[in-house]
């Protein structure tokens, strides 16, 4: 077994990614495509994890610390806070400089506002959400226990994903930060142009951080040596609630935000939600798949009544997010077909893309075949890629009944979305008995069961 890593080597890793990250971060905001800054800024997140993670944990970011160190705290996984506060110091350090750095590279400063038009509170609800998605993505993929024992090699990328959701929705609101050494960083670079909003930001993200361990600790119990509830339903639950709730919320902020890379970043947000909870529940976020797991009949735990259930938290889940998404952006939109094609045209292309999206699940997670120990998130995440670019303006590209029903009950369209919701219903009816059909061969294999890839 290797030997622990030292302070000094460990320091010296979160202050070459730390810098890394926010030259790539200023850079992109001054001679960077707008339509890749996003992907560029999670990309080297993902790299330096998967460079760094072995030696120092790889968080480039006081609240990934502070997360850490509430969940520590809290009796689980986690960091003293004495090395906490090394880390959040070194990191700040690291920002700063790479933030000059590159402010001289380029003679351009960035201050930490609002866009024009929102309240500095708008931006910082933004911060908020994807910074408690980055940081409750990295304790559950990377400080989780069973995850940790596991070894899984998605965690960078997971983790770097949050990032391109964050960055295309949110981002348009309050930049994206997502990280207090960031907001610090280009608040003191600009300083010139103001200073002190960076103050704001860092409080809602550490609030972020404070409640995604909380949040962590209620769905993995046994890492805080808890009682897990009975069939783990509780916990199960809150997964589905949290993993759908961030999804709806990603896809709503993007339509909002008019990102012409929309498909990219709901992909991002819902591999990263999988890899994160997929373990706990099953990570279906969507009344579609947990039908189309349901009928497939390959999980016996997954009853009649957990489905309804599932199905029924996780409609909730997105009525919430479409709800604070439509109270935070000030540009709406109705839900239902893009001109000039019809319901009927919409709905066959929802139909088509949700039994794409359903039977890849059912194929790459619960059969005991051809499920990807892996790749399983970033595969299912990618049928809305599929999906988004490929129908996204013929109907939108929902493919699930929980976005459908959320957009429309915030933004008008129910109407066009019980239509959506009933063809996404068939369509996974339809994957299902492509799927025993398909893999007959492991149809009654007890070790089948709903997104446990491992």
């Amino acid at each position: 077994m290797a030997a622990e890593p030292s302070l000094r080597a460990k320091c010296v890793a979160e202050f070459v990614g730390t810098f890394l990250l926010i030259f790539t971060v200023v850079c992109n905001l001054a001679t960077g495509s707008p339509l890749f800054a996003g992907f560029s800024i999670g990309t080297v997140l993902f790299v330096m994890i998967q460079s760094f993670g072995k030696v120092s944990g790889g968080n480039f970011n006081p609240a990934v610390s502070v997360a850490l160190g509430f969940t520590k705290a809290m009796g689980g996984p986690g960091m003293e806070w004495s090395q906490v506060l090394i880390y959040s110091v070194v990191q700040i350090v690291g920002g700063i400089a790479a933030a000059f750095a590159a402010t001289l590279l380029c003679g351009k400063s960035f201050p930490v506002a609002a866009t024009s038009g929102y309240t500095t509170l708008s931006a910082g609800v933004c911060e908020y959400f994807y910074t408690f998605m980055l940081t409750f993505v990295v304790l559950n993929v990377a400080a989780a226990k069973k995850n940790a024992q596991e070894n899984g090699q998605y965690y960078g990328l997971a983790i770097g994903f949050t990032v391109i959701a964050g960055a295309y929705g949110a981002g348009f609101i309050s930049g994206g930060c997502f990280n207090p050494a960031v907001a610090i960083a280009l608040d003191v670079t600009s300083i010139d142009k103001g200073f002190g909003i960076s103050f704001v930001y860092i409080l809602f993200e550490i609030l972020a951080a404070l409640t995604s361990a909380f949040i962590f600790s209620k769905i993995r119990p046994e890492d805080f040596e808890k009682s897990p509830s009975t069939g783990k339903a509780s916990e199960q639950l809150l997964s589905e609630f949290v993993g759908t709730f961030m999804l709806v919320l990603t896809v709503a902020c993007n339509i909002f935000a008019l990102s012409s890379i929309a498909a990219l970043s709901i992909a991002a947000s819902l591999a990263s939600m999988i890899y994160a909870t997929g373990d706990v529940s099953g990570g279906h976020f969507n009344p579609a798949v947990s039908l189309a797991v349901y009928l497939s009949g390959r999980d016996t735990l997954f009853t009649e009544r957990k489905c309804f259930l599932y199905m029924l938290v996780q409609t909730l889940a997105g009525l919430l997010a479409a709800v604070i998404a439509v109270s935070t952006f000030s540009t709406h939109s109705t839900f239902g077909p893009k001109a000039p094609y019809s319901l009927g045209q919409a709905l066959i292309a929802e139909l088509v893309f949700t039994y794409v999206l359903t039977f890849v699940v059912l194929a790459v997670a619960v059969s005991q075949v051809t499920k990807s120990t892996q790749f399983f998130g970033l595969a299912i995440g990618f049928c809305v890629v599929v999906g988004g670019f490929g129908i996204g303006g013929i109907s939108g590209g929902a493919l699930n009944p929980a976005v459908a029903l959320g957009l429309a009950v915030s933004g008008g369209g129910l109407g066009n979305a019980l239509g959506y919701t009933g063809v996404q219903l068939v369509a996974a009816g339809l994957a299902a008995i492509t799927f025993k059909i398909t893999h007959e061969a492991d149809l009654d294999s007890p070790e089948a069961k709903s997104f446990s890839p491992a």
